[in-house]
């Protein structure tokens, strides 16, 4: 697994990203997230060896699957021109798997390289949402569009939601919480009637991590963040 950000930066963009941990690093940082600016990583997935045994080979290997734009997000307006060159290095590398995420869905097929067709076999594209009116919006939209793997990604999760009808095609559902001392709570009854619902679609469903406000059997918890993810695995309910 390797993360390649070809640029970073972001701006705000609906009620999940209130509490978004990037924004929050970059403020401790002193760094303005609204400033969006091209990286080092930008050529990544196509960097090669230039000595040694293994000189002219890529530097990541055959096989991988590579994380895209988690510093930002890949259908962001402001980087539309630095996409179409990352779209090529995607096409060259057709023997990674890259998988991208985005609140901006609305935005996919102008984004897309010509030559896109039904979608990447090597790529997978995940949907994100965090409430009842985004999930109706940015999924009605996901559910038309050409793309060989669909991930719905339910985090924050800041309220129960149906997505049932929007499960046709969908491999993946992840659910998590927000990670913030003020974050809104997470509900475990939520997480459990979205697995649900994907089990009766027979889709693979995984519950990413807490919220550090986390709500089971109408007690509120307060998970400290760097057993978020390890407390979701202990409730052992991924499919």
């Amino acid at each position: 697994m390797a993360i390649w950000n070809p640029w970073r930066g972001c701006h705000k963009h609906s009620e999940g990203c209130k509490f978004c941990y990037i924004h929050k690093g970059d403020t401790k940082r002193g760094v303005d997230t609204n400033d969006i600016v091209k990286t080092n990583q930008y050529t990544l997935p196509i960097e090669r060896y230039k000595r040694g045994e293994k000189a002219g080979t890529y530097k990541i290997a055959s096989g991988e699957v590579i994380y895209v734009c988690f510093s930002s997000d890949f259908l962001l307006a402001d980087a539309d021109m630095w996409r179409e060159a990352c779209w090529q290095m995607i096409k060259e590398r057709s023997d990674l798997h890259f998988i991208f995420l985005t609140k901006r869905i609305e935005r996919f097929m102008e984004c897309i390289p010509e030559d896109w067709g039904e979608g990447y076999d090597h790529v997978t594209v995940g949907c994100t949402i965090e409430n009842q009116e985004m999930a109706d919006f940015r999924l009605s939209i996901f559910q038309t569009l050409p793309i060989k793997h669909k991930n719905i990604i339910c985090q924050p999760l800041i309220e129960h939601i149906d997505i049932e009808k929007y499960l046709s095609d969908v491999e993946l559902v992840m659910v998590g919480g927000e990670s913030d001392c003020n974050a809104r709570p997470l509900n475990y009854e939520w997480v459990l009637d979205i697995r649900e619902q994907c089990i009766k679609n027979k889709v693979k469903f995984e519950f990413r991590q807490c919220g550090s406000n986390f709500i089971k059997d109408g007690k509120l918890y307060q998970v400290n963040v760097r057993q978020l993810c390890s407390q979701a695995r202990k409730a052992n309910i991924n499919t």
